[in-house]
């Protein structure tokens, strides 16, 4: 076997972690890259040095070793845009109305770290930095965003021709700033203001150089009392938000040793929030549905080193508009593990 179809193996299954999800995390079998990479009589002893490739590209669709280390870096970008409409009604007729424009652009930058606590148990943490600015309201913020620690665990080991099956878990803490503790005019938030739970399944399936992948999790968002924001002239005492459900399915598809291209569609539900004020008076946000479709490129520029590009469009009005960005691994002296 030529390092030609070697690499076309490979880049079929790194191929899944391509593709980026702020909302959901996701997960594959890290057996089915090894059954992949696994040394045929006529290969040469390259194999390892391949697999240590697919090891540095990992992030979070895939399962590592026991006692091995994972960092990577990622840098994404987002644009919104939105038009306000202020209306003002005297006598059932409208005596002035202005349309408003609105424009956020949010910079994130995030660390994902993972450990092998056993070959098909990993524990993972992600660190997101936010920048964010508004740039019709003349708005910026530069903060820490929401910390998340996952759980991936494959309950059965991978059969080749089989699809992989990973549960997943995610505890999301509420460690940026809060949009139900600052003045809604003169501030912006990096958080969601509460924890939440997730729970999921995620399938994927080799089909050489092919793979198909998908995933489906719930949340739980928990209520968040104790506060004292002022909203339209009352204050805010209590939030409690709806549940959520998020999904995503797509390919990825090697076009050479060096060169990988995915596609993915991905969208989240979040149900209507109840908001509670002091006068004890209550008001609800309506439910939400955001979709965006995805496209990636997964470049190896060097044998240990492959840097993945992304770019997103937004398909509901919830969704950003577009959304661009790019992740590699961080080679740490001594992280790798033994």
């Amino acid at each position: 076997m030529n390092h030609w179809v070697l690499g076309y193996r490979l880049l079929a299954v790194i191929g899944v972690a391509l593709l980026w999800l702020p909302t959901t995390v996701f997960a594959t079998d890290v057996d089915e890259a090894r059954q992949a990479l696994a040394k045929q009589e006529d290969d040469e002893d390259s194999t390892q040095q391949l697999e240590e490739v697919f090891r540095a590209t990992e992030r979070r669709y895939t399962l590592i070793r026991q006692g091995h280390h994972s960092l990577n870096y990622s840098f994404d970008y987002a644009f919104s845009s939105d038009q306000r409409l202020d209306l003002e009604i005297q006598d059932d007729s409208i005596r002035n109305a202005d349309v408003a424009p609105e424009a956020t652009h949010n910079f994130t930058n995030t660390f994902n770290y993972d450990y092998g606590l056993l070959n098909n148990l990993t524990l993972g943490i992600r660190v997101p930095l936010v920048t964010k600015f508004d740039t019709e309201e003349n708005l910026s913020v530069y903060d820490v965003g929401d910390l998340a620690i996952t759980t991936r665990w494959q309950p059965r080991p991978h059969r080749p021709g089989r699809a992989s099956l990973t549960l997943f878990s995610t505890l999301t803490s509420k460690t940026g700033v809060s949009p139900f503790e600052i003045d809604v005019d003169r501030q912006l938030s990096t958080g969601s203001g509460y924890y939440s739970v997730s729970l999921g399944v995620s399938l994927s399936r080799v089909l050489d150089p092919v793979v198909l992948f998908g995933s489906f999790s719930g949340t739980h968002n928990f209520k968040e009392a104790g506060l004292n924001q002022v909203r339209g002239g009352r204050v805010l005492e209590q939030v409690e938000p709806g549940i959520g459900v998020s999904g995503s399915g797509g390919f990825a598809y090697s076009l050479s040793y060096d060169i990988s291209l995915s596609l993915s569609a991905q969208f989240s539900y979040n149900d209507e929030t109840q908001l509670n004020f002091r006068d004890g008076s209550s008001a609800r946000a309506r439910d939400q549905m955001a979709g965006i479709v995805n496209f990636s490129l997964g470049t190896r520029v060097s044998d240990n080193t492959i840097v993945n590009t992304s770019v997103g469009f937004g398909l509901t009005h919830a969704a950003p508009d577009f959304s661009v960005g790019i992740s590699l691994p961080i080679n740490i002296s001594g992280l790798s593990g033994s």
